[in-house]
């Protein structure tokens, strides 16, 4: 009996695990349509970003990984507190990706009123890559 309820617990606590409400999530088509207006920032691994990223976005740095955070802070110092920001990663799977939650935490942690996440239930090539929209590629 203990294991079935510490199964549910556990199942229970990582179902509440998003630190973002439905309203804090983008859709890859509202973003294509304006890439100008948000700081669009990368929070994932740099070899998926040197591969091909969202185009003229800034790369932040893994959110699971301290420096990561670190060069985040970074990224939007000087920004004001209620700037638009939408981040992304696009590793795996949005609900198991090590990077996103963590980098959201620390920009509402430090004050950010409109921070939000693209929704990439996939990975980055299968929602944003293959439907077209604009990416950079490292130059080979």
């Amino acid at each position: 009996m203990r294991r079935i309820i510490f199964f549910l617990l556990t199942v229970g606590l990582l179902l509440a695990a998003d630190p973002w409400s439905a309203n804090d999530v983008l859709a890859p088509e509202s973003l294509a349509r304006d890439l100008k207006t948000p700081l669009v920032i990368h929070v994932g691994f740099d070899v998926l970003y040197r591969a091909s990223h969202i185009a003229a976005t800034p790369y932040a740095g893994p959110g699971s990984k301290p420096e990561g955070l670190d060069a985040l802070k970074k990224a939007v110092a000087g920004q004001p507190h209620d700037r638009d920001i939408v981040l992304y990663c696009g590793c795996c799977p949005m609900d198991k990706c090590p990077n996103i939650r963590p980098a959201f935490s620390l920009l509402h942690d430090l004050g950010f009123t409109h921070v939000r996440v693209l929704s990439l239930p996939a990975n980055l090539k299968a929602d944003w890559t293959d439907k077209g929209y604009p990416v950079d590629r490292r130059s080979e």
